[in-house]
């Protein structure tokens, strides 16, 4: 079995068992956990010593995932991502079967599509979005590369995935941008 697949192995079965992760994402080092599982997200904001009030980010896969998980998404969805040239998390009104502490007290929730293959493999396999929130405390940097995670995040987590560690290609968290009612584009974080 490849270091790939055990890592992924390993992964489903915290995640599944209501656990958390330490994960590379599309951007930086991120902590996760079933973003549908209340008591798993709670760990996450309590690791991060994070105000509940303060919602996440989660994963998916394709755009049809989307469709599940949002009251009214928007009809050209599909090719306002595809344009995107970069990691890009964007903020949708009308959150659905997720827990309540991953969504915005106004209902919004914020998704972004995932296109690195350890991630995209995690969350397919998962069949559930996935909460990527930084590998940090509440005010401290965000971790670009494996060794600036903290230990005390390291290990505050059920496992921690092997994959890229040794990768230092300097990352940087997503785009954030909101969808108006309009179907405008508001960039929130460039």
């Amino acid at each position: 079995m490849t270091d790939f697949e055990n890592d992924i192995l390993r992964s489903l079965e915290a995640l599944r068992n209501g656990g958390t992760i330490l994960y590379p994402t599309d951007t930086i080092w991120g902590l996760g956990c079933d973003a549908t599982d209340e008591a798993a997200v709670r760990k996450i904001y309590a690791l991060k010593q994070r105000d509940e009030a303060k919602s996440l980010v989660v994963l998916m896969a394709d755009v049809k995932d989307l469709m599940k998980y949002l009251a009214s998404p928007p009809p050209d969805i599909a090719e306002v991502l595809a344009g995107f040239d970069r990691p890009t998390t964007v903020i949708y009104e009308g959150a659905l079967h997720l827990a309540p502490n991953v969504i915005n007290q106004d209902g919004s929730i914020a998704i972004r599509l995932v296109q690195d293959p350890f991630c995209r493999h995690l969350v397919k396999r998962l069949r559930k979005p996935l909460v990527s929130t930084s590998a940090n405390i509440s005010g401290a940097p965000s971790p670009a590369n494996f060794k600036d995670v903290s230990p005390e995040i390291r290990n505050g987590v059920d496992y921690v995935v092997e994959h890229r560690q040794q990768d230092e290609t300097p990352a940087r968290p997503s785009r954030i941008v909101r969808i108006g009612k309009d179907g405008r584009l508001e960039v929130i974080r460039d």
